[in-house]
Parts: structure tokens; C-alpha cells; sequence
């Protein structure tokens, strides 16, 4: 039986969700931006339920069109969308949030990609009427109404290509009765109301020390993960997917070159691509291949191979560019995209800054990350989670690195163990990063 793989979970997994309702024009938006302004943070992000506004029929949009359809009604949101919206966020996986035009009354055939938030503030008027959305809020707040007919007016004629006329005949047949019919009755599930919307900096000072709280337990829950999850592979071998490059006399005389503190750096850039040419072709080896034929000049046929889908790498910022010069030696057409994984020194987390992966990576035969030295393999760990959220089967990602630590390898492949890892040399434990810093000089 396969040994049983390692739990390891990513900071944005199980993210808080904050829930805003209210009645429109009331200052939920207003109250979110206050949040986010308060918290100061880069992975926080503002679910409109607007966006998951059902595609209207033709019979429907016409009705629109004259200002009498109830978008106040819930049947007017597609729950069932943005319940799997909200599960998928909290798994930590990649989503597709719908963008609706007001002008048109229909979603637009794009979408907008959403990844890795540590909080979502799903602001709506309907936020809390559906119970399974209720069951995944963190937070409920309920932003009081405050003129809030002179605000919606403002906002559709301004930013949703609506008449004066239009605004007023809505709010009065559908907006207002759905305030009584549908809103109001969800203030006894609010932990917080917030009369007076963001001039209320109490009541907002309350939700942002509990969003900080709980991302603190968080951050500290994950860190201690990574430490146990150090000391339960200490002792195991490392796993048969760690390809370890043959000591070769010509890989060890390169290695030589390249840690001795006296080479050039043209000198150390030289044998860096060198080392990296041949890593990257013991890679290419991991990789699915079919079989082909082409016909030779001299008019034979040749049974031979090519890859079974596209090859792309990604580079894990900024070390895997040092790797790059070799990729494009190697394999001049590869794909190639990018993520910033940098470690908070304060917390030893490992934290998310940027993504940019080419949109059909989940299509590709193989999946090539770069990174030229792992340690702890926080990083390695996150960047491969990343992939995987991204659709891309453990089975079909290489880790490529010059040098490891021995516990940074098992705690990757204990726990994505279908990962191939190809490692030029195991290293000291804890071994701090240089090569990048030799490699571009600075």
C-alpha cells in the first residue's frame, strides 16, 4: 500500500468571509472599502453578488429594459453559482467570477479569475437570505439604510446607463418592498449592525480586529504546521520521484566552479546555464512521450517520439529566472509563466504576491518549476499547491532546483509524492540563498 500522504494546507485555504447586506444605496460598498482600507492588506477583495445576476431571457430583458423586472427578488441571483463560487475559495482553488452588465442585462461571455484571497467581503443586498451562503460567513455586518434612494440614483445614472424616471419607478415597485420583504428580516442574524455606514468607526474597528485576529491564528496554525510536518519526515528516505543528478566527474568539477567564492561572475553565469542545460534535458526525460514518424531526407521512415501535449515551466520569482537563459537553450518554445512566493521574516510564513500562469497550463503534458535552491520547502510547497489549484495533476509537474535540503525534499514529497523533484546536490539544512545573488550580481 502507498504510504499515507502529509496534510499540508495554504494560508489562503479556508479563507474568512465577511458578509454585508443591507438595502440598496445603503453604504455596503462603502463599508467594504472602509474594511480594506483599515486593514491594509494585499490579499483582501470585494465579492460583488451583483456579478452572479442570472442571464435574463429575451421575454425577461425586454421587461428589463422598460425598468420591471425584480432584480430585488432572490430568484434574480444565481445561488447555486455563487455557492460554488464561495466553496471552490474556500478550498483554495482557482475561480471564475461571472461579469454582468447592467446595460445589457446579461453576463458578458469573459469572466474574471480570483485566487488566493485571505479574506472576501461578499457584499450584497441578499448577502444573508440564501442559508447556504449564511452557513460559510465568518461575520455577518448589516449597514443600516441611510438616503439611500438619493444614492442609488446617483450611482445608476451615473455608472449603469439608467433614467431618473427608471430609477424611481424600480425603487418604489420592487427595491423598497424587497428592503421589508427580504432585507430587513435578516438583522437578527448580523453580529453587527452599523448604523451611520463608515462614519461608524467603531462598529467597522471591531469587524477589522477580528478579521486580524483570525488571520493571526491562521498564520500561527501554519507555521506550526510546517514544523511538524518537518519533524514527521526527518526520518524517512527520500521519496524514488527525487531524481538526484549523477555525480558525474564534469557536474561535480561545475559545482566546483560555482561555490567557489573567487569564480567571475561571467565565469559563474557561464557554468550556472551550463549545470541548468543539463538539469533541465534530465527533466525533459520525466516528461510523456508518443510515438511518430517522419520521413528522413533520404526518404526513409523514422519511427520515432515527440512530447504528448504542450511543455511549460514556470519560474518561482526571482530565483527561477537564473534558470530561464537554460529553459530557452533547451527548449526554445517553452511556455513559461511566473509566481512571487516571498517568506514574511516575521511570521516564517510563506505568502503569495504574484501569479501569471499561461491560461491552458492545465492542458500541458508537463509542468516544469523553477526555483535554483530550496531550503525548508515552504515555498517549493506553496508554489506546487498553486499548480494544483490551477488544475494541473501532481503527476505532471517537475520540480527543477540545484540544490536542496534534505528535510525541504521530504517534506515536499510527502506531501505531493506524485511531484518528480530534480536535484543537482543535497545541501546543508538551512543553507541560505545565494545562488541568485551570484547569478545576477547584486
Amino acid at each position: 500500500m502507498p504510504e499515507p500522504r502529509a496534510r499540508y494546507s495554504p494560508p489562503w485555504a479556508d479563507m474568512t468571509i465577511i458578509g454585508i447586506a443591507g438595502s440598496s444605496g445603503s453604504g455596503k460598498s462603502s463599508v467594504a472599502m472602509e474594511i480594506i482600507n483599515c486593514l491594509n492588506l494585499p490579499w483582501v477583495v470585494i465579492l460583488v453578488m451583483d456579478s452572479f445576476y442570472k442571464t435574463l431571457t429575451p421575454e425577461q430583458n425586454i421587461i428589463a429594459h422598460r425598468n420591471e423586472f425584480d432584480f430585488d427578488s432572490p430568484d434574480a441571483i444565481d445561488f447555486d453559482v455563487l455557492v460554488d463560487t464561495l466553496h471552490a475559495l474556500k478550498q483554495g482553488r482557482k475561480v471564475d467570477i461571472p461579469i454582468y452588465s447592467f446595460e445589457k442585462h446579461q453576463r458578458e461571455a469573459k469572466t474574471s479569475s480570483l485566487y488566493s484571497p485571505h479574506v472576501v467581503i461578499l457584499e450584497g443586498i441578499l448577502a444573508f437570505t440564501d442559508p447556504r451562503v449564511v452557513e460559510m460567513l465568518d461575520i455577518f455586518v448589516e449597514a443600516d439604510m441611510d438616503v439611500c434612494l438619493g444614492r442609488r440614483i446617483l450611482r445608476d445614472v451615473r455608472d449603469r446607463g439608467r433614467t431618473i424616471d427608471g430609477v424611481i419607478k424600480q425603487w418604489f415597485k420592487f427595491v423598497k418592498p424587497s428592503y421589508t420583504k427580504y432585507v430587513e428580516p435578516q438583522r437578527h442574524i448580523s453580529d453587527i449592525i452599523i448604523p451611520r455606514g463608515i462614519e461608524n468607526k467603531t462598529a467597522i474597528d471591531m469587524v477589522v480586529k477580528h478579521i486580524q485576529r483570525n488571520l493571526r491564528e491562521k498564520s500561527e496554525a501554519h507555521y506550526l504546521e510546517l514544523q511538524k510536518l518537518g519533524k514527521l519526515v526527518e526520518e524517512q528516505p527520500l521519496s524514488a520521484n527525487v531524481l538526484l543528478m549523477n555525480q558525474t566527474p564534469q557536474v561535480v568539477a561545475i559545482n566546483t566552479i560555482l561555490q567557489n567564492p573567487l569564480t567571475e561572475q561571467v565565469d559563474f553565469v557561464f557554468y550556472f546555464d551550463r549545470l541548468a542545460c543539463i538539469m533541465i534535458e534530465r527533466a525533459l526525460d520525466t516528461i510523456p512521450f508518443v510515438p511518430t514518424t517522419v520521413s528522413t531526407p533520404q526518404q526513409h521512415i523514422y519511427h520515432g517520439l515527440r512530447p504528448a501535449a504542450k511543455i511549460s515551466a514556470v519560474a518561482i520569482l526571482r530565483g527561477g529566472s537564473c534558470l530561464e537563459t537554460a529553459l530557452k537553450r533547451t527548449i526554445p518554445d517553452c511556455i513559461t509563466g511566473r509566481v512571487l512566493i516571498q517568506t514574511n521574516y516575521r511570521t516564517g510564513e510563506p505568502e503569495l504576491h504574484y501569479l501569471k500562469l499561461p491560461h491552458d497550463i492545465h492542458t500541458h503534458a508537463s509542468v516544469m518549476l523553477l526555483d535554483p535552491q530550496m531550503s525548508s520547502g515552504g515555498a517549493a510547497l506553496m508554489a506546487v499547491r498553486v499548480l494544483v489549484d490551477h488544475g494541473i495533476e501532481e503527476g505532471r509537474i517537475v520540480f527543477v532546483t540545484l540544490a536542496a535540503g534534505k528535510r525541504g525534499l521530504q517534506r515536499l514529497t510527502a506531501v505531493y509524492p506524485d511531484v518528480k523533484v530534480v536535484v543537482g546536490r543535497i545541501e546543508e539544512e538551512g543553507e541560505e540563498r545565494w545562488i541568485e545573488k551570484r547569478y545576477f550580481g547584486c
